[in-house]
């Protein structure tokens, strides 16, 4: 599929190459049957014109209502599937809209049943919290499709979970989330049983204490590449450690989450230490101390690629007071600054104030050709390019700021290129920046300094009217 594309019309182009090129009918036949989305609209302007289509009264129901396409589509490729059992054998992955799933249950039961090697598909909410609604629906994927990759198990659903055990179903599950669920006695089972398990996603369990890492480190729990813990408050720096205390972890695992956990900001360094393969960090709290910067040593990691760190104060700072996170963010800068982080590349902060802190000081006045005389002290500046993501906690969108290391040429020049001027660069500042009446222009005297800007704006009628108009035609020139 091509990025920023219509998936339908990347589909059926590819149909029709299938059908034209004998040669890329096996690779079409492929990427058709393997992976498998029922859209509900197309992406581009030919939705304008189905759209009037479907208005029609060639589309409308018996009952009065015009079709839903997403059904539709689900109809006519349950029928092919279950009509071509070597097609159905090809589909692998099956993604489908959020209605759709919600209201064709029975349906989606019905494609599933022909599906034996079936992967993923999108399933309603109550299949993960065992409503009896989806009964028909999970018996025909627990029997018939036991390829299956990734599961989701909510609150209600511990019997479930506990049929994990001794690979009765699903053995080669590969992801697995945890929401809202009671932990049973036998997690430490579950998990023994998967053993192609690389992703495990915690959220909001608050029964889940360190205990579940010295249950698993005594157990054939397998080494994870992604591992989660979202609004799991018991979980501590301790229990971590012990779990990456693995040979096997520390090579493995790639990408960590912890969000709003026991895991303090301040105990970072330890994980980061103890995970020389990470390459992804994402960290969430919000922080009731400042950070003793004195006592904690630099965040340290030459595998880190991308860092999430989203420190927030617990309680709002009076007005003129610095918050609490500040502290936080001065230890992070120091941290890149100090080059402990040379791999680091994409760093997402909840700090207006980070990139002046990354970005170095401005140079002291030039003298002669463009040079300045004065004593210019060593300031660290970051290793290599860096794209710095910044915006407040009440903001939405994410400002980027590319931060690059200084030139030879920046040497002598006035300022790096990355820190906002008068003559800017739009793809280097965010978008507040990039308003076009911003723009500003310095005019030279003719003396190596700067015409002085007016002071007072042309008033009609005024007695000064004149003086005002002669001084704003010097300041234009």
């Amino acid at each position: 599929m091509i990025d920023g594309g219509c998936m339908l019309c990347d589909m059926r182009d590819l149909s029709q190459c299938a059908l034209v090129n004998r040669q890329l009918s096996e690779a079409a036949q492929n990427l058709l049957y393997h992976n498998v989305r029922i859209d509900t609209v197309h992406y581009c302007e030919r939705e304008v014109d189905l759209s009037a289509k479907r208005k029609r009264r060639s589309s409308i129901g018996r009952n009065g209502a015009p079709k839903d396409p997403p059904q539709e589509r689900l109809h006519l490729f349950s029928r092919s599937v279950r009509e071509n059992y070597s097609l159905a054998c090809q589909v692998q992955y099956l993604k489908i809209p959020y209605m759709t799933r919600e209201v064709c249950k029975a349906d989606l039961a019905r494609t599933v049943s022909v599906l034996p090697n079936l992967r993923y598909v999108d399933l309603p909410d109550g299949f993960y919290n065992d409503d009896p609604s989806s009964n028909t629906l999970r018996q025909e994927l627990q029997a018939r499709c036991g390829d299956i990759r990734q599961m989701k198990y909510a609150g209600g659903a511990e019997a479930s979970f506990q049929m994990l055990a001794g690979a009765r179903q699903w053995p080669n599950l590969e992801a697995l989330e945890l929401l809202h669920l009671a932990i049973p006695a036998t997690i430490a089972d579950v998990f023994a049983s998967l053993k192609a398990l690389r992703h495990i996603k915690f959220t909001s369990l608050q029964s889940l204490d360190d205990s579940i890492f010295s249950s698993l480190h005594m157990s054939p729990f397998p080494p994870l590449a992604v591992l989660e813990f979202q609004d799991v408050p018991k979980i501590s720096a301790k229990g971590l450690l012990a779990y990456l205390s693995c040979p096997k972890v520390k090579q493995t695992l790639s990408s960590l989450t912890l969000a709003n956990t026991g895991v303090l900001p301040s105990d970072l360094f330890q994980i980061l230490a103890a995970a020389p393969s990470l390459i992804t960090l994402r960290v969430a709290e919000s922080v009731a101390h400042a950070l003793p910067q004195s006592q904690s040593p630099p965040l340290a990691s030459c595998s880190l690629r991308n860092l999430y760190y989203e420190i927030a104060s617990a309680d709002s700072s009076p007005r003129g007071l610095s918050s609490l996170s500040d502290s936080y963010y001065s230890y992070l800068s120091s941290s890149i600054l100090s080059g402990a982080l040379p791999s680091l590349s994409h760093l997402y902060a909840l700090s207006t104030a980070l990139p002046t802190m990354l970005l170095p000081p401005p140079q002291p006045a030039f003298a002669v050709n463009g040079t300045s005389k004065a004593y210019r002290p060593v300031t660290p500046v970051v290793s290599r390019p860096l794209r710095l993501y910044t915006k407040a906690v009440t903001e939405m969108e994410w400002n980027l700021t590319l931060i690059s290391p200084p030139t030879l040429a920046d040497r002598y020049a006035t300022a790096t290129t990355t820190r906002p001027m008068s003559l800017y660069l739009d793809n280097q500042l965010s978008p507040q920046w990039r308003d076009k009446g911003r723009e500003s222009v310095m005019v030279g005297n003719g003396f190596g300094g700067f015409l002085a800007v007016p002071s007072e704006d042309p008033r009609s009628g005024s007695p000064k009217a004149k003086k005002d108009t002669r001084d704003l035609d010097a300041w234009m020139g």
